[in-house]
């Protein structure tokens, strides 16, 4: 998860452990003298902190790429009944959400060419909030009544603070999904 989102401190991380390594082959290197000594100790210190420094890092490295990015998943997308008595059901979740982030979620009509047909409002929206684990787990069942030239339902969930384009190529950026009417 680190590398895929940050992956500056995983590089460090290594880069420190890697170090951390050779410190402790050249301290077995050393000549067992007085000065020897004294320079294994300051090799086998330095060595030391270049581990903690790979640890910490790592650690806060992989905390900030799981916290805090909030991306939604869309799933269990299912349309039923016939088209005059339609019923939508769909899952919302996302991990990683900020305290005071939200993910709005949209239902649309859309043609064949996937733009979304003018009407007085969306069929669905609504904003949710995460838990205290900054989890978002939520099920959705509506019915449907979608205008005659509608091809089909676009779902879209958008993080806060993220692109509303699906194809976006973004951290932060909206997840899409398109189901057409039967």
């Amino acid at each position: 998860m680190a590398l895929n989102n940050d992956s500056w401190p995983i590089y460090v991380a290594s880069l420190c452990a890697i170090l951390a390594i050779v410190c402790s082959i050249v301290a077995l290197l050393i000549h067992p003298t007085k000065r020897g000594n004294l320079w294994e100790t300051v090799v086998l210190v330095v060595g030391v902190i270049l581990y903690m420094v790979a640890l910490s890092v790592a650690v806060v490295g992989a905390a900030k790429a799981a916290g805090g990015n909030g991306r939604p998943t869309i799933s269990n997308v299912e349309l039923e009944g016939p088209r005059s008595r339609l019923k939508l059901s769909f899952g919302v979740r996302a991990d990683g959400v900020e305290t005071w982030a939200t993910v709005g979620v949209y239902v649309v009509a859309i043609d064949e060419e996937g733009k979304s047909i003018d009407g007085p409002s969306d069929l669905y929206a609504t904003s949710l909030r995460p838990d205290d684990r900054g989890r978002i787990m939520q099920n959705v069942s509506i019915p449907v009544s979608a205008a005659r030239d509608a091809w089909g339902l676009e779902i879209v969930a958008i993080n806060a603070g993220g692109s509303d384009e699906c194809e976006a190529k973004e951290v932060r950026g909206a997840t899409c999904t398109t189901i057409q009417f039967p």
